[in-house]
C-alpha cells in the first residue's frame, strides 16, 4: 500500500469517538509505521460521537477524493425513542420534554415513514457542524447562543421499519449527503403528534463500502504490520 500516493480506508468508527479523533489516531499509527512526522489524512463525512459505523479515511493524495466520497449514498440503522425529546435529538443531552405515545400504532408509524421518502426539506440540528457566520453551530449552541439554521434539500431513497416495539422503533434509512438522522428522528416524532430522539445510530454503508468489510480500530495496528508499504514521495 502507498499511503502517500493515497489510500481510502474504511473504518467501523467506535462508539464515543469523534470522527476527528479517529483520524488523529490513524494518522499517528501511519506516521509511526512510515517513519515520517506528517501525513495528509482526512475523513469523508462526519459521524457523531454517539454513532458507530462506516467512516472513510483518506490518506495522502486520496484526500483530494473526499468530496467525491462524501457524495455517495449512505445507509443507516437507527433506534428512535418516541415520546421524549432532547436538545441534541440524541443521548448527548438529557430529555427536556415528554409527549404522549398511547395513540401511536404500528400502522401509523408505517404511514408516517412513507411521508419522508423522496426529496424533502430538513432543518439541521443546532448541535451540528454546520457553519453559522464562520462558527460551528454546536460551538454556539453549547455556549447558549440562539442558533437558527436554514432548511436544506435532501433525498431519502428508502425508509424501512425494522422493529416496532413502541415506544421504541428501529428504522433503516438510505439517504443522500447532508441528511441528519437525528433531525429525521425529530421530524418523525412531530409527524406522529409526539416527540422522538435517537438512542442508537449505526452507518452501515457509504456507497460501495459496507460496515461488515470495515477495519476495526483495535485491529488496525496489526493489520498495518501485515501490509507491504510503498513510499512514493508526496507532492
Amino acid at each position: 500500500m502507498d499511503f502517500r500516493k493515497g489510500e481510502v480506508l474504511a473504518f467501523d468508527k467506535p462508539y464515543g469517538w469523534t470522527s476527528f479523533g479517529l483520524v488523529a489516531k490513524v494518522r499517528y499509527q501511519l506516521c509511526r509505521k512510515l517513519g515520517v512526522k506528517k501525513l495528509k489524512v482526512g475523513h469523508a463525512g462526519t459521524l457523531d460521537p454517539l454513532a458507530t459505523g462506516v467512516l472513510l479515511i483518506c490518506t495522502g493524495k486520496a484526500t483530494k477524493r473526499i468530496g467525491e466520497l462524501q457524495a455517495h449514498t449512505k445507509e443507516y440503522v437507527a433506534t428512535l425513542r418516541l415520546g421524549a425529546t432532547t436538545p441534541s435529538f440524541d443521548l448527548e443531552k438529557p430529555i427536556d420534554a415528554e409527549y404522549p405515545t398511547e395513540h401511536i400504532t404500528r400502522e401509523m408509524v408505517e404511514e408516517v415513514l412513507t411521508r419522508f421518502v423522496g426529496t424533502i426539506e430538513q432543518v439541521p440540528p443546532v448541535f451540528s457542524a454546520c457553519k453559522v457566520n464562520g462558527s460551528r453551530a454546536y460551538d454556539l449552541a453549547r455556549k447558549g447562543a440562539e442558533v437558527e439554521l436554514k432548511a436544506k434539500t435532501l433525498v431519502i431513497d428508502e425508509i424501512e421499519l425494522l422493529r416496532c416495539g413502541l415506544p421504541e422503533i428501529d428504522i433503516r434509512v438510505v439517504c443522500s449527503k447532508g441528511t441528519y438522522i437525528r433531525a429525521l428522528a425529530r421530524d418523525i416524532g412531530q409527524a406522529l403528534r409526539s416527540g422522538a430522539h435517537l438512542t442508537a445510530l449505526r452507518r452501515t454503508r457509504v456507497g460501495p463500502y459496507r460496515v461488515e468489510d470495515c477495519l476495526r480500530l483495535d485491529d488496525f495496528a496489526g493489520w498495518l504490520e501485515r501490509q507491504t508499504i510503498e513510499t512514493t514521495e508526496e507532492q
